[in-house]
């Protein structure tokens, strides 16, 4: 039996005509893995990714290395790769120090990490909801005044493990205030990955009744349940753009235990090139880009694209 080596297209009118595809998988992916890779490997997945045609390539975090040992050797990654025009390289920044090492590395966008909940923000970042953006505003600040765009990640958008689930009103406040301190974009994280799509569609129309610009939303999704890729195409459907991803399903979150892996960037794009969506990226490239990844770190990828076209 000969496997399909691409889906048939069938456009969808109701469908943005293109989605930039935010690759995770070198900085969330690998944050989770117990075992270090090595820097060499790492830049190296950073430049498959980057030759697979992925516009954004989210390369590490400048975090304290005793909490995320795997990403203590920021600055040597970022020194390591070679920035291919037109290709963003965002990193992570918690904090004033972090984005002091990211602009001597040489950084030209930056993200921060807030929370949609109280509980997910005392054990992530050490304080409640109510003063997380007093870490944030200044270095938001400062980076903008670099001119670096900012990106606000906002985890458990959808559910949380400890309080169940989540006011969107929450939610909503939280992105405003990000956008309101100079973030330049958000993403919403369905951190445990329980989301459903209608509760997709609901939390994407309240953002843009409150003033928030659709072009400004990206969604990252888990896939616990399964439900990936349906509320991919939920938030498409309403319009959103800028999709979250991870080479081979890698990642989760190491600060959330019943996070499990993130939607699977080959999955993604097969799904879109069947809806006549463009995204400028090499699916062979990729599924042999994930299969090299998992054979560095001992195991299969968990995407189902890479198990059927990566024999």
């Amino acid at each position: 039996m000969s496997t399909m080596r691409a889906p048939v297209r069938v456009s969808r009118d109701d469908l943005p005509d293109r989605v930039t595809i935010w690759e995770v998988g070198a900085r969330d992916g690998l944050q989770n893995e117990s075992s270090v890779v090595d820097t060499a490997t790492k830049v190296e997945l950073v430049h498959r990714l980057a030759a697979a045609g992925l516009p954004v390539v989210e390369a590490t975090s400048f975090v304290r290395p005793d909490r995320v040992p795997q990403l203590a050797d920021a600055p040597a990654v970022m020194a390591g790769i070679t920035r291919v025009p037109g290709v963003r390289y965002p990193v992570l920044v918690p904090n004033d120090r972090g984005l002091d090492a990211a602009l001597a590395a040489g950084v030209t966008e930056i993200a921060v990490f807030a929370s949609a909940t109280d509980s997910f923000a005392q054990r992530n970042l050490g304080r409640p909801i109510a003063e997380q953006m007093a870490m944030f505003t200044p270095v938001v600040a400062r980076a903008r005044e670099h001119g670096l765009p900012v990106r606000g990640y906002v985890s458990m958008c959808f559910g949380d493990p400890w309080e169940g689930a989540v006011d969107p009103a929450q939610v909503i406040g939280v992105c405003t205030e990000l956008l309101a301190s100079g973030c330049t974009s958000l993403s919403l994280g369905d951190t445990i990955g329980v989301a459903t799509p209608g509760q997709v569609r609901s939390l994407v129309d309240g953002l843009v009744r409150s003033g928030v610009a659709l072009d400004s939303i990206g969604v990252h999704f888990h896939d616990t349940y399964g439900q990936a890729l349906s509320n991919t195409l939920a938030a498409l459907e309403s319009g959103v753009t800028t999709v979250d991803s991870s080479a081979g399903g890698l990642g989760g979150c190491p600060f959330a235990e019943s996070a499990t892996g993130n939607l699977a960037t080959e999955d993604l794009v097969w799904m879109l090139d069947g809806l006549g969506v463009e995204t400028g990226v090499d699916l062979g490239a990729l599924v042999a880009t994930s299969v090299w990844m998992g054979e560095r770190l001992g195991r299969a990828p968990v995407s189902r694209v890479v198990q059927a076209l990566g024999r």
